[in-house]
This record gives structure tokens, sequence and C-alpha cells, in this order.
């Protein structure tokens, strides 16, 4: 079964089209005469293009063996002997579980992307592109996942039914 990464929520839409604008703006200012402004312009495309072919998944399949997780540029199995529980969580309950978190890695552009500090869980993989209908995979000893796929309610049942 293939889940789609869940399109973003209003939030992560809302700062994805502001920055989405500043190459743009950079990019105009560059034509009306501020030249050097043409290389944050290019910068920020480079990195927005990494950020979307790299960092942020575009869909999850869950095999009887595995999970495989799909960027553009790369994929990666968990595979299922590691996964110990998965189930929904909503952001209330992600709070009261893993405490204060820091997003490190790519984040506010499509979603977040790479690992999220937190106080009680230490480092967990963060791949979301909204702030809610999580779904969290537990991976015994190793760092738990925090996703986003669409359909999240599937997602859990696919994944059980194969444990």
């Amino acid at each position: 079964m293939t889940y789609r990464m869940a399109p973003m929520s209003a939030p992560i839409l809302v700062l994805t089209l502001g920055l989405l604008a500043l190459p743009l703006a950079f990019a105009i200012l560059a034509m009306r005469g501020s030249e050097l402004l043409a290389i944050p312009a290019l910068l920020l495309l480079v990195l927005y293009a990494w950020v979307w072919l790299w960092f942020r998944p575009t869909e999850f399949r869950v095999r009887p063996d595995a999970i495989e997780v799909i960027w553009p540029l790369r994929r990666r199995e968990i595979p299922r002997r590691e996964i110990s529980a998965v189930r929904l969580i909503d952001r209330a309950t992600l709070r009261r579980e893993v405490g204060w978190g820091m997003r490190v890695g790519a984040g506010g552009l499509w979603g977040g992307f790479g690992w999220l500090w937190t106080t009680r869980r230490g480092l967990v993989r963060m791949y979301v592109s909204r702030v809610d209908h999580f779904v969290w995979v537990e991976r015994g000893p190793e760092q738990p996942w925090l996703i986003t796929p669409d359909q999240p309610d599937a997602f859990v049942r696919a994944l059980s039914a194969h444990g």
C-alpha cells in the first residue's frame, strides 16, 4: 500500500508561500538594478530544490516486511522487525509525551524534515507536512519516527495488519 505525504496544513502552507516569494522578490529587485540580489535568489532556489529532492519524502509504502520511505533522490527501508508499535498521535498528546522540542533540519518550507530534538525522548526522526494527524512509529532502541502520510488511519491499520 502506498501513502503519499499528506497535504500541507494551513499554517505550513502560508509559511511555504511566504518562503517561495523570497527568491522571486530578490529576482525582481535584481532586475531593477540591484544585480547582487540575483545571488541570494539563486542560492534560495538551490536550497529549495535540495529540500524538495532530499529532505521531503513523497510517499510511504507499507510492505509485509518493511516501510519504504521514498524521496525524489533516495529511499530508505525500515524493516518491520524493527517496528515495535505504530499509532496515531495528536498534537496535544505529542507535546505531553515528548516535552519541548526543537527541529534540526529543514523546516517551514513544505513542512518539517529531519530530526526533532525533544526533552523527553531525545532525537526523533521527523517528516511532517502538517501540524496534526501524526503517525508515531516506535522502533525499540532506535529513534522513533514522526510522519504525516495521507490517510493516517489507513496507514496505521495497514502497518498493524502486517505486524
